[in-house]
């Protein structure tokens, strides 16, 4: 089958234990319906640790997207080893993680979400972000508990 006409599977990644359980999942699920995964890792400015404009840029510092592009590389290979069931498509895109994941899900059949990411509240049942996901996606949204042997 066409790449491009493979059931689209989406994950939200945010470096969380239990983001890395949900893209085990996603890719799980995939090779289960022959289907293809989009990790989606995402930055904003106002979120960038060390405050750079674009001053820091000019003089040779790593940009926020560049940062979250080279950690979602690490996460991929830290959840998944070498050979992942399915491939693995990184997309690093700027702005709230709630946003651009239900934007992007409407190009998806799943989209896949952890529990909780960093900053969450521990005594809560799910993250603000998958609250929005689950609330305001345009696809069927499975939510991923952290597993208790990782």
């Amino acid at each position: 089958m066409n790449e491009a006409r493979k059931p689209l599977v989406m994950v939200g990644v945010d470096g969380s234990r239990n983001s890395m359980d949900a893209l085990r999942w996603a890719v799980e699920h995939a090779a289960s319906i022959e289907g293809r995964v989009h990790a989606v890792m995402c930055w904003e400015w106002s979120r960038n640790p060390l405050g750079m404009g674009t001053t820091g840029l000019a003089s040779g510092m790593v940009s926020p997207e560049e940062m979250a592009r080279e950690k979602l590389a690490e996460v991929i290979q830290e959840a998944l080893g070498d050979r992942p069931a399915v491939p693995v498509h990184p997309r690093v895109m700027q702005g709230s993680p709630a946003h651009v994941l239900v934007e992007v899900s409407q190009d998806a059949r799943t989209m896949v979400v952890g529990t909780r990411g960093y900053g969450g509240f521990k005594n809560a049942l799910l993250g603000s972000v998958s609250q929005q996901v689950v609330q305001y996606a345009h696809c069927t949204v499975a939510v991923v508990r952290a597993s208790t042997d990782s």
